[in-house]
């Protein structure tokens, strides 16, 4: 499994909903903004990626939420590379807030798989060395 990657974040006011919290469809939202860091943070930018031929879409979602996020402090979002195949990798992240506990809250956890697709649109092929060298930083 690679090093953790850290994207620190505040829930925005209209983000949240009426029970307080950050509404559900966010957490994705602050996933896909910290996916595009997560590569560049490992030598791969999103543009780089293009470049050379391929791309990465979400092919499963799981989330588990413990507890909710609000915009009274700071959130980070912590991703590491989880499980690497042929075509598909998974990338795991949680979010923690509490920041300045003892005792940080990890609040919502989940797993992302990426397929890695051609990026003419052809279909799915094979994770490239360059990928997969930055997924295993």
């Amino acid at each position: 499994m690679s090093t953790d990657f850290r994207y620190r974040f505040r829930p925005r006011y209209y983000e949240i909903d009426r029970q307080g919290v950050m509404f559900n469809m966010w957490y994705l939202g602050y996933v896909d903004t910290a996916i595009g860091e997560f590569y560049a943070d490992r030598g791969t930018p999103y543009e780089a990626m293009i470049a050379a031929g391929y791309d990465s879409q979400v092919v499963h979602v799981e989330l588990d939420y413990a507890a909710g996020l609000t915009d009274e402090g700071d959130t980070e979002l912590v991703m590491r590379t989880g499980r690497i195949g042929t075509k598909s990798f998974t990338i795991e992240f949680v979010f923690v807030t509490d920041l300045d506990a003892d005792e940080p809250t990890e609040a919502v956890a989940g797993r992302i798989v990426y397929a890695v697709i051609a990026a003419d649109g052809s279909g799915s092929i094979p994770i490239p060395d360059a990928l997969r060298e930055a997924l295993q930083a």
